[in-house]
């Protein structure tokens, strides 16, 4: 069973900033896009972010200038950095390992960010 851990969430203010971290295992690190989603209460999943095995960042046009996904490969860890939090980035945020061919798609556990106004 692959694992991905997440850490990093907690209750910010808005206008304050958090970074998540996300680590997964080696060999599927390497060969992933890695993916932030987020989920607010009684709302579908959302991409917010995602990068490329080799590093090229995509972002939902509601984080675009606020949010930064980043890798680094050597510690197998892609990580969100959120500035300028927003009430309405709340949610619980996902990590996903992705892969296109062959098809694969690991999930860490989530990790709860509040954003009090």
């Amino acid at each position: 069973q692959v694992q991905l851990v997440e850490s990093g969430g907690g209750l910010v203010q808005a206008g304050g900033s958090l970074r998540l971290s996300c680590a997964a295992p080696g060999r599927i690190f390497s060969v992933s896009a890695m993916r932030w989603f987020r989920q607010a209460p009684g709302r579908q999943r959302e991409l917010v972010a995602d990068i490329s095995s080799g590093g090229m960042p995509n972002y939902a046009g509601s984080v675009k200038g606020r949010f930064t996904i980043s890798r680094d490969n050597a510690k197998n860890t892609v990580y969100l950095q959120m500035n300028s939090l927003k009430s309405e980035d709340t949610g619980v945020y996902f990590c996903n390992a992705f892969r296109q061919i062959p098809t694969i798609s690991y999930w860490g556990q989530g990790t709860q960010v509040t954003v009090s106004s």
